[in-house]
């Protein structure tokens, strides 16, 4: 991959992320979000599923108000009702679900191959006779067989659907498998354009979506903190920083604002962002290791993989058990108080100690009354 790969990023945050069991998001709250999102520059908000009510309903009025930049799409089953729902909304794009693997069809939906392609045939019929845009979902299409995805691929190309979105419903695949099984079907049907939409249930949402685009898939699904079903889908800000720091590949996407956007849906879906987290975490630029440390001050290139103003966020030194010389006064200065290395050497000790004590790192009043101790001891 490299820089000639287009890639689109369609969040869905709105529709997937409140799916998680217990989030609801308030109207206001998916405003905020959606305007956020689209101040960035996401390319694509799915915003939500008509079909479940008159009050779903509105929230998606209401964004289709707004005017976003971003392309609005909303999920529906793939009957006309659902579609006569969206159209109801104003919106413009829909995507069309279908489960098409053996197991969902014969023990979910209790019918056949035969009536996924008819069904198929019949819902993006009526979509297209409308002048929607149309994504059609493969619902477990990661546990579909090969050939009848392909079939399916070919009747949404001659229906006349702009895309198809191959799901990892239940998070099963790895990288690789999931580069052969787009690959596939991008050799398949190379006019039909192809998605990955992946599921964290072993922690590989975002290698997943990377490896979708290595195997021919130009848009990505995601969600803002990998918010989702179960175990999440791959998080935007992973998905994103990925793509250019591994892949080469800038989506254009503003990235100082994902931790203003990680806060905001932390809060609304009461799901606290952890300090570790990739690419958000408040901490995942802290450093207290002597070495680390040492090579952060130097030059942050040694030990940070990008900036972290990229992603609105600071670096911090932090006074521990592991703190060099170097970390100690960076540590102290940080606090206002400047200190020679002669007497960072002299607190090594009393630091390391204290936070063996806390079983943490320094706060500010314990650097302080360490260096007043030490003061009284001088003067003593």
């Amino acid at each position: 991959m490299g820089e000639q790969t287009k890639v689109f990023i369609g969040d869905t945050t709105l529709r997937d992320g409140e799916q998680t069991a217990g989030v609801v998001f308030s109207a206001r709250e998916k405003i905020a979000i959606a305007r956020h999102l689209d101040d960035m520059g996401v390319h694509e908000l799915e915003c939500g599923i008509p079909a479940m009510g008159e009050e779903e309903r509105a929230s998606i009025r209401a964004l289709v108000d707004l005017g976003l930049s971003a392309r609005l799409i909303t999920w529906n089953r793939a009957l006309v009702a659902d579609i006569e729902a969206s159209l109801a909304c104003g919106i413009e794009a829909v995507d069309i679900s279908l489960s098409v693997s053996d197991i969902m069809i014969e023990h979910k939906i209790n019918k056949s191959r035969h009536w996924v392609k008819e069904q198929l045939k019949r819902a993006l019929g009526f979509a297209k006779e409308r002048g929607l845009y149309v994504c059609v979902g493969g619902e477990d299409a990661s546990r579909a067989d090969g050939d009848f995805l392909a079939e399916l691929l070919r009747i949404a190309c001659e229906n006349g659907a702009d895309r198809f979105r191959f799901c990892d419903t239940l998070g099963i695949l790895d990288p690789f498998a999931m580069y052969e099984k787009v690959a596939r079907l991008k050799n398949a049907v190379p006019e039909m354009e192809l998605e990955v939409h992946t599921h964290n249930d072993l922690g590989l949402a975002t290698a997943n979506a990377l490896a979708g685009v290595r195997g021919g898939a130009r848009y990505i699904s995601t969600t803002v903190n990998g918010l989702g079903e179960r175990a999440g889908n791959a998080a935007l800000e992973e998905v994103v920083m990925a793509l250019k720091v591994a892949c080469g590949i800038d989506v254009g996407i503003d990235t100082r604002r994902f931790r203003a956007v990680s806060r905001l849906v932390g809060r609304a879906s009461n799901r606290e962002v952890p300090a570790w987290k990739a690419v958000v975490g408040e901490k995942v630029f802290s450093h207290e290791s002597g070495l680390h440390a040492d090579g952060v001050l130097k030059d942050p290139r040694n030990y940070e993989v990008f900036p972290p103003e990229d992603v609105g966020l600071t670096r911090h030194i932090v006074a521990g058990k592991h703190s060099g010389t170097n970390g100690i006064v960076e540590s102290y200065r940080q606090i206002g108080i400047p200190i020679s290395r002669d007497e960072a050497q002299e607190l090594m000790e009393q630091v390391r100690s204290t936070a063996q004590r806390i079983k943490g790192p320094l706060a500010a009043k314990d650097l302080l009354k360490l260096r007043q101790a030490r003061a009284v001891s001088l003067a003593a």
